[in-house]
């Protein structure tokens, strides 16, 4: 059974608690992943803005709210390398499996939120769209 390292945990301590239920959810169901970042304080934030690897100064990110409304997370694979950031049928099943379980768990009442992937902005399951693309990013949004 996978389980976060340090790193992951460290991260998963600052998401907000419905981010936090969706992701212990899909590593309970066996789909071994990481936990990259969460909260983002000023000075990342708009490190990231300027390096073109956001879209959003702070505190105009979901990464910006303490706790966090969003989380950047990746496949992890028992080979090296272990986050392959350019192996996208991973990144793709990630992401679907990670968006199923929301939807499931929201259905359920367990959490008041679903999740938007940096992959599908619109949330119309169509990813052939030629917006900006931030694939380890998933955020919360309300229905």
């Amino acid at each position: 059974m996978p389980s976060y390292g340090k790193r992951s945990r460290k991260v998963l301590a600052t998401l907000h608690p419905d981010l936090q239920v969706v992701f212990q959810a899909v590593l309970t169901l066996g789909f071994d992943h990481s936990l990259i970042e969460g909260h983002r304080d000023e000075e990342t934030q708009n490190f990231y803005y300027d390096q073109g690897k956001s879209k959003l100064r702070f505190p105009e990110s979901k990464h910006n709210q303490l706790p966090s409304l969003a989380v950047d997370a990746m496949p992890w694979h028992n080979s090296l390398p272990h986050i392959d950031w350019d192996h996208f049928p991973s990144i793709f099943h990630f992401a679907g499996v990670v968006r199923g379980v929301a939807a499931m768990l929201y259905s359920e009442g367990k959490i008041t939120h679903l999740i938007r992937w940096g992959g599908d902005w619109d949330r119309d399951f169509d990813v052939r769209e030629k917006q900006w693309d931030d694939l380890p990013h998933f955020e919360l949004y309300q229905p």
